[in-house]
């Protein structure tokens, strides 16, 4: 059956990676190991492979064809109507569009199921920016929340996210998406926590549902991420949502402190929570040298190094 729908989307603007061009691996069909609870795409049974794909050639024409309409291009975002590392070229794929990109840069968006086989971890060193998702650690919850297919094992997966840290020397961000009473439980942001340790992204990005789910789920609130975003103690965590409320105070350059040593904190929260007066004294902070601004896949972040 040949694939239907357009190999490549945008480019769009993105606030962490630029002009970003969409590349799809399964444009006519859902083809995807897991069958998320607050998936935007349709319900569908899970698969172990891609039965219908394009060729690697089809996919760097359509990329082509984008640089050529396109004056400006940042990023090539793999990405799939389900799971990108299913593709079965994707190894020759990423070589191919290394050999065309020019000053841009790649990024794959992968549920990272895959990324315990070597193959895998070795085709991902590849890309300039791998960001991979991880909504639960114990068993019972990825299942319920994740609906993986049987051949995905949670325990194997952080292992092969330690292993693939180590071999990556490019950017590496890791996704986690709260569903209520699911995984936004105390035991499971505590195991998350834990995992997220040993892994050591550069950035987590947390969120919650702002499409209209496959299933009947709910999203937490922006309280309960800021929450979860506090727990997770020296992480840089991007919090990611809509319309997030502010919550402006006065801070003294002791207590900013106090809120950077217990976790990083962005330009967005700081435009969320902070006074001008507050500001000027991070500024002060920056300009001696006690703070810096670092960029962390995209994001800038604040922090005492």
């Amino acid at each position: 059956m040949p694939y239907s729908n357009s190999l490549t989307f945008g480019p769009i603007p993105s606030r962490r990676f630029g002009i970003s061009l969409g590349i799809d691996l399964s444009p006519s069909t859902k083809q995807c190991n897991f069958d998320c609870l607050y998936c935007e795409l349709e319900a569908a049974k899970t698969v172990t492979h891609m039965d219908v794909y394009p060729k690697v050639s089809e996919v760097v024409e359509a990329v082509k064809d984008a640089f050529a309409k396109h004056e400006k291009i940042d990023v090539l975002t793999i990405t799939a109507n389900g799971e990108p590392t299913l593709y079965p070229k994707l190894d020759e794929l990423v070589d191919a569009l290394d050999g065309i990109k020019g000053n841009a840069k790649t990024l794959i968006l992968s549920n990272g199921a895959n990324i315990y086989n070597p193959t895998i971890q070795n085709t991902l060193t590849k890309i300039d920016t791998v960001k991979l998702s991880l909504d639960c650690v114990s068993k019972e919850c990825f299942k319920k929340l994740d609906r993986v297919d049987d051949s995905v094992d949670v325990e194997k997966i952080v292992e092969g996210m330690i292993e693939f840290r180590a071999k990556h020397t490019n950017s590496f961000v890791l996704e986690v998406l709260f569903v209520k009473t699911l995984n936004d439980k105390p035991k499971e942001i505590e195991l998350l926590y834990e995992a997220i340790q040993k892994i050591n992204p550069d950035r987590v990005d947390i969120g919650t549902i702002d499409r209209p789910p496959a299933y009947n789920v709910k999203p937490v609130s922006y309280e309960t991420l800021s929450s979860i975003a506090n727990s997770f103690e020296g992480v840089n965590v991007n919090i990611a949502y809509k319309d997030r409320p502010k919550a402006i105070q006065n801070f003294t350059e002791e207590e900013i402190l106090t809120l950077l040593q217990r976790r990083p904190l962005t330009l967005e929260d700081v435009d969320n929570m902070f006074t001008q007066k507050t500001q000027i004294s991070l500024q002060s902070l920056l300009n001696s040298g006690k703070v810096k601004l670092v960029d962390s896949s995209g994001v800038k972040f604040y922090k005492i190094l």
